[in-house]
Order: C-alpha cells, then structure tokens, then sequence
C-alpha cells in the first residue's frame, strides 16, 4: 500500500496556549476561538503553519 505524504500536526497558537490537531493539507484558515489569531492558512497544498509545530502525528 502506498504511503501519503500527508500528516496530521498538534499545533500550538502562536497567541495562546491553544493547540489543535489539523491536517497539514487543510483546505480552510485554522482560527484560534480564544483569540481570534490564524493558526494556519491554506495554499493549494501544503498549509501555512503559522503556530508552533508541537508534534506529528501518525
């Protein structure tokens, strides 16, 4: 079976202690609801992570 590329992250808000899981492909703007700060932004392929990569996970 082939492999993807594709990874789930835990993001930390670059504002806030707020982490999410998201995928590294997401297709809409990641918000932080305590804040209102951007998390991530889509691009047509790999997100913009605008937080601090906690982890990746599998």
């Amino acid at each position: 079976m082939p492999s993807s590329n594709s990874k789930f992250l835990k993001v930390k808000s670059p504002d806030s202690d707020y982490t999410v899981v998201i995928f590294d492909k997401c297709s809409t703007i990641v918000k932080d609801p305590v804040t209102g700060s951007t998390i991530a932004i889509p691009t047509g392929g790999k997100a913009k992570i605008l937080g601090e990569i906690l982890e990746e996970l599998e």
